[in-house]
């Protein structure tokens, strides 16, 4: 499946260098580690979605008692942010799999989506 690239930095915690990340690398490593643990017959399109609502949630469940102005400093304490990173990568180890199963580029997917948004919901004009 051709994935366009959406590129970006990390810094590797083992050595601290940095590597350019993108989605097809991604997704490739997480079909590798299935792969290589004999999962792929779990990971049906019923039991990621499933996955990925589960990961979702528990995302939702560290902001589910904040207010808003402590929902927008989460990220300030060490630990809920370790959680909330972890979270978020959770949800989209699931999003990408599912992707990888059903055939759907999600950057394309997500290009198209904005277009119609666009048309949907014009911004309004002037000031």
């Amino acid at each position: 499946m051709g994935v366009p690239k959406a590129a970006t930095s990390a810094t590797n915690g083992r050595s601290g260098s940095v590597k350019e990340l993108d989605v097809a690398h991604l997704q490739h490593r997480l079909a590798e580690f299935a792969a290589s643990r004999n999962w792929g017959r779990y990971h049906t399109p019923k039991n990621l979605v499933a996955a990925l609502s589960v990961e979702a949630s528990e995302l939702v469940e560290i902001f589910q008692w904040l207010t808003p102005e402590e929902s927008a400093r989460v990220m300030e304490n060490p630990d809920t942010a370790h959680r909330v990173t972890d979270e978020v990568a959770d949800v989209l180890a699931y999003l990408l799999q599912l992707c990888e199963v059903l055939g759907i580029d999600p950057l394309a997917a997500l290009d198209a989506k904005i277009d119609r948004n666009e048309r949907r919901f014009p911004a309004p004009e002037g000031p």
